[in-house]
C-alpha cells in the first residue's frame, strides 16, 4: 500500500497527499479534482487482468498475467542505434527465469536491484524465439498489491498523469470511503439489495473479484437511473398541476391541407398525425416524439399540427438543429402552408437565424420581427438558436417543435419552454429510432408516434464496404454517375487534417479529389462556415453547380438534395450505426437508383470501443468488432433494427445524449435496463410523501440545478 499521511482528511487538498508534485496537482484540478474525496469518487473506467499468476515455466505468449519473482540481474543500456535507452532484466522464480526489457524507462536500473523480489504484470512475447516481457507494470511486492495480480484500474486522465501513479493516490485515500456521505436512502439501498457507498468506492477501484465488481457497477448504475428518474418525475409531476393551451381541432382546414397535397400520406403519417391533434385539444401539455426513419415525412406531420396551431391564432416555434436545415424547413412550409387560407388569413411562416429575419417571403428587421413575436402575432416561427434568444419573448406560444432535439441543450430548451404562463405543447421529431427496450425503459412517460413506412416510390440504397484497394474502382462509379447527371456526398470526420487520428480532413480530401476529378467542381461544407456561406454552397449544390460536395456531420441531419445518388463515408468506423444511417438517407431522396460506400480509416486505434465498462479489450478484437458493425449496416436499410444493434454495441451515452435527460450517465449501458422499473418507483415512492425533497436534504442538493425535458 503507498504511504499514508496521518494527518490527512476526507477534506484534505490534494496538495497535501503524499508524494505528490506540482504538476501532478495541476493536472488533477484540471480533472476537477481537487480534494481525497473528489480522488475517491473519480472512478475507473476499465479494468486490466492480471489476476491470473502463473510460474515463469507455464508462461504462454500473448496471455494477461502476474509473475511472482526475484531480480536476479539489470542494467540500463541504449538501443536501436544509441537513440533509445531501456533497462534490461533477467528474473527467475522457483521454475526458470525469463529476460524482462522496459523501453524508455532506464531509471528502472537504479529503482530496482537484484535480489529484489517484485511482481510483473502483462503479457509475454516471442523475441528471437525466445518468450521475454516487454514493458510489464512492476511492483514491488507488497502487503497489497494495486497494480498487479488482481483486476487493476484504468482512469481517465491527462497525458501527466500515470496510472500508476494515480493508484497510488487512490490507495492513500481509500481509507476514508467510510466518511464519504452516501446520498442514496438506507430504505432503497436495503429494499434493492445493493452496495452501500463506502463498499461502492473500496470495491470500484480494487475489486477482489469480477463478481464483487459486478455488484459495485450495479450500485452505481442504479444510483445514475435513480437520480435521473427523481429528476424526470419530480418534473413530470410538477408539469401536471399548470395547464396547457387547448387547440380547436379543425377538421375542415386539415382535410383541405391534405386534400393538396401532391401525394398520398402514408398509414403512419395519418395516424402520427391525428394522435398529435387530439393531444393538442387537451388542457395538459403534449409532450410527444415523433419518430421516423429518414426519408418517412416526419416534418410533414409537424406542419400539420402547426397549421392547426396557428390557425386557432397561437404561435409556434420550429426549432432546428442548423440554419441550412431551418431555411429547407422554411421552404417546405412556404410551399405547402401558405396557400392555405382559413378564415383570417395566409398561414404565416416565419424564419429567424443569425443570417436571416423573414416573414410571410419578406424580409424584415430582427427588431421588427422580434416586436411581432412579443405582441402575439400568430406564426409559425422557424429557426435556429436565434430563436432561444433573451430578446425573444413569445405572448402566445402554445406549440413547440423541436427536430432533432438531441442538438439542444436542456437548459436552453427549459429556457423556450418558460416563456409563457402556461406550458406549451411539445413535439418533438427524431430520426434516430429508438430500440424498444429503451421505449419500455426511459421513454415510458413520453407518448411515442412512429412513421414506419417511406414514401412507395423510394429504392432500397445499395451499400458497400470498399477497400482501399478498390477506391480507384468505387471513384471511376462515381465519375460515371456524375456523368449520368448525378450527384455525390463525401463525409468526412474532421475539418482540419489530424495526424494523430489518422482520419481524412474535409478540408484535405477537398483538395484531392479535385486533383481527381479536374473537370468536376468539388465544394466543401462545414460547421464553421457562416450562414451565407453555407448557404451558397448549398445553392451552387443544389443547382448541380457543384458535383462533388465535401463535408462534415453538418450534413447528418434533414438536408434534401433529391439528385444527390451517391454518399461516401470516410473513416465509417468513426461513426455509430445510426449516424451511418442519417448519413445514407442524404441519398436516395428521389426516383434514381442510390449508393452508400464506406471507407475505414488507415489508422484504427480505438475504432469500435464500447461504453459496457467491460475488461480491456485488445485492438484486434474492436478492429473485428467494427467490421462486424459495418458489415451488419450495408446488410440493412431498417434504422430500428441497426439503432438496437448500436445500443448493444456503443452503449446508451453516444446514442440519445443520456446527459440531455438533465443527469449525465457514465455507468449506464444496456444491460442494466431491468433496473429502471424499480428506480422509477423508489423515485415515485419519495417524491408522493416528499415533492420538494425537504427530508431529503442530499437528493435536494444533488438535483437542485438540474432541469429535465423528456424530449
Amino acid at each position: 500500500m503507498a504511504n499514508f499521511n496521518l494527518n490527512l482528511k476526507i477534506t484534505s487538498e490534494i496538495s497535501e497527499l503524499s508524494r505528490i508534485t506540482k504538476p501532478q496537482v495541476a493536472a488533477l484540478k484540471k480533472l476537477g479534482l481537487n480534494t481525497a474525496r473528489d480522488l475517491l469518487l473519480h472512478f475507473p473506467y476499465r479494468y486490466l487482468d492480471f489476476s491470473q499468476t502463473r510460474f515463469v515455466k507455464d508462461l504462454k505468449p500473448d496471455e494477461s498475467v502476474s509473475l511472482k519473482v526475484k531480480i536476479n540481474s539489470i542494467s540500463g543500456r541504449f538501443a536501436m542505434y544509441g537513440r533509445m535507452a531501456l533497462a534490461e532484466a533477467v528474473v527467475s522464480d522457483e521454475t526458470g527465469s525469463i529476460k524482462v526489457v522496459w523501453f524508455n524507462q532506464p531509471y528502472l536500473a537504479k529503482t530496482l536491484t537484484a535480489g529484489d523480489e517484485i511482481f510483473l504484470a502483462g503479457e509475454a512475447g516471442y523475441y528471437k524465439n525466445s518468450l521475454q516481457l516487454t514493458n510489464p507494470i512492476y511492483e514491488k511486492v507488497p502487503d497489497f498489491p494495486i497494480h498487479t495480480t488482481r483486476l487493476v484500474p484504468l482512469y481517465h486522465l491527462k497525458q501527466s498523469l500515470y496510472p500508476k501513479t494515480f493508484r497510488n493516490l487512490i490507495a492513500q485515500v481509500l481509507p476514508f470511503a467510510n466518511e464519504v456521505a452516501d446520498e442514496l436512502p438506507q430504505k432503497i439501498i436495503a429494499n434493492q439489495g445493493l452496495l452501500n457507498l463506502s463498499q461502492t468506492i473500496k470495491i470500484s477501484h480494487f475489486p477482489g473479484s469480477n463478481e464483487e465488481l459486478t455488484k459495485a457497477k450495479k450500485r452505481l448504475a442504479f444510483e445514475e437511473i435513480f437520480l435521473s428518474q427523481l429528476i424526470a418525475q419530480k418534473h413530470k409531476l410538477e408539469t401536471a398541476k399548470t395547464g396547457s393551451f387547448k387547440i380547436k381541432f379543425d377538421q375542415k382546414l386539415v382535410k383541405k391541407f391534405v386534400d393538396a397535397l401532391p401525394f398520398k400520406l402514408t398509414a403512419g403519417q395519418k395516424k402520427s398525425a391525428w394522435e398529435i391533434l387530439q393531444d393538442l385539444e387537451k388542457p395538459t401539455p403534449m409532450n410527444r416524439l415523433l419518430e421516423g426513419d429518414v426519408g418517412s415525412g416526419k416534418t410533414l406531420v409537424a406542419l400539420i399540427a402547426a397549421l392547426q396551431t396557428v390557425a386557432d391564432e397561437y404561435q409556434v416555434v420550429f426549432l432546428a438543429p442548423t440554419e441550412i436545415l431551418a431555411k429547407q424547413h422554411y421552404e417546405t412550409a412556404k410551399k405547402y402552408l401558405t396557400s392555405i387560407n382559413h378564415g383570417r388569413d395566409l398561414c404565416y411562416t416565419a424564419l429567424l437565424t443569425n443570417a436571416y429575419s423573414i416573414i410571410d417571403s419578406k424580409e424584415i428587421k430582427k427588431a421588427d420581427m422580434q416586436a411581432l413575436i412579443k405582441k402575439g402575432q400568430p406564426a409559425l416561427y422557424i429557426g435556429t438558436h436565434a430563436l432561444l434568444e433573451k430578446t425573444i419573448k413569445f405572448k402566445k406560444l402554445a406549440l413547440v417543435i423541436i427536430d432533432e432535439q438531441h442538438r439542444f441543450g436542456v437548459e436552453q430548451r427549459a429556457k423556450l419552454m418558460a416563456s409563457t404562463k402556461k406550458i406549451p405543447h411539445l413535439l418533438s421529431l427524431t430520426a434516430t429510432p429508438i430500440p424498444r427496450t429503451l421505449q419500455l425503459a426511459f421513454y415510458r412517460e413520453l407518448d411515442i408516434s412512429q412513421i414506419k413506412q417511406k414514401p412507395s416510390d423510394r429504392k432500397t440504397i445499395i451499400t458497400k464496404l470498399v477497400t482501399d484497394e478498390n477506391r480507384p474502382k468505387a471513384y471511376e462509379f462515381v465519375r460515371n454517375q456524375i456523368a449520368l447527371g448525378r450527384q455525390v456526398f463525401v463525409i468526412t470526420p474532421l475539418i482540419e487534417e489530424s495526424d494523430k487520428l489518422g482520419v481524412k480532413s474535409a478540408k484535405k480530401e477537398q483538395e484531392n479529389l479535385q486533383k481527381i476529378f479536374l473537370d468536376k467542381k468539388v465544394g466543401l461544407l462545414h460547421g464553421r462556415l457562416k450562414g451565407k456561406e453555407k448557404e451558397s454552397v448549398m445553392n451552387e449544390f443544389l443547382q448541380n453547380q457543384i458535383q462533388i460536395l465535401v463535408a462534415t456531420s453538418v450534413v447528418e441531419v434533414g438536408v434534401d438534395v433529391p439528385n444527390a445518388s451517391v454518399m461516401v463515408i470516410e473513416g465509417a468506423e468513426r461513426f455509430g450505426l445510426a449516424q451511418l444511417h442519417q448519413f445514407r438517407g442524404r441519398v436516395g431522396r428521389a426516383e434514381h437508383q442510390s449508393y452508400c460506400f464506406l471507407f475505414m480509416s488507415d489508422v484504427r486505434t480505438g475504432v469500435g470501443k464500447s461504453l459496457d465498462h467491460s475488461l480491456l479489450t485488445n485492438e484486434k478484437s474492436l478492429q473485428d468488432n467494427t467490421l462486424v458493425r459495418l458489415e451488419a449496416f450495408t446488410q440493412t436499410q431498417d434504422g430500428f433494427e441497426l439503432a438496437e444493434l448500436d445500443l448493444k454495441q456503443r452503449g446508451f451515452g453516444d446514442l440519445y445524449g443520456a446527459s440531455q435527460s438533465g443527469y449525465n450517465f457514465k455507468y449506464f449501458d444496456p444491460s442494466y435496463t431491468s433496473l429502471i422499473g424499480p428506480a422509477r418507483d423508489e423515485a415515485l415512492a419519495i417524491l408522493r410523501d416528499d415533492l420538494n425533497l425537504d427530508n431529503y436534504p442530499l437528493l435536494k442538493e444533488k438535483i437542485k440545478d438540474k432541469v429535465v425535458h423528456f424530449e
